[in-house]
């Protein structure tokens, strides 16, 4: 009988019980998340290079690279450019005071103006996803006509600047 009894003590120390179970339950929760549209761009320079007046027209191209997330739809404009005076229909360059008559568009055969929005045409597409690229090609031409012919030469470039506005 001592056996029993201190059988008993001890289990009854260490809690330890013959009939116990440990019981449990659940509960689920969701997790969510909302994918946000955004874009990004880049680009290069549209270097028309070395203009000898009565020589003909020159022209160049550069790109717009724009990443959206996938199945966002966009659209690229240009603005007239920084030079004062300039426009849609007639961008500047400029080297001080003088200027150079160019202007951008969407097609090589420079048909449609690459505008604003408001004048000109704008370029439309959809992104594939932020790590991929969708290009949008721009074409510049700088006319031989008489107004370039009359420019100043100088040991310098004549420049503008293009601001690409993305809507998405």
């Amino acid at each position: 009988m001592r056996n029993s009894i201190t059988a008993v003590l001890v289990a009854a120390a260490f809690g330890i019980s013959g009939a116990a179970t440990a019981a449990t339950t659940t509960t689920s929760f969701s997790v969510t998340a909302t994918v946000l549209k955004t874009c990004s761009a880049t680009a290069s320079t549209l270097a028309f290079g070395n203009y000898t007046p009565g020589a003909g027209a020159i022209s160049g191209s550069t790109t717009v690279n724009v990443k959206c997330t996938n199945g966002t739809s966009f659209t690229v404009a240009l603005d007239k450019g920084t030079t004062t005076g300039g426009s849609i229909t007639q961008r500047l360059m400029a080297n001080g005071a003088n200027t150079l008559q160019y202007n951008l568009y969407k097609d090589a055969a420079f048909t449609t103006l690459f505008g604003d929005g408001t004048t000109g045409s704008t370029s439309a597409g959809t992104g594939s996803g932020v790590a991929t690229a969708v290009s949008v090609t721009v074409y510049g031409q700088l006319p031989d006509n008489a107004t370039n012919q009359n420019a100043v030469p100088s040991g310098t470039n004549y420049s503008d600047s293009i601001t690409a506005t993305i809507t998405y």
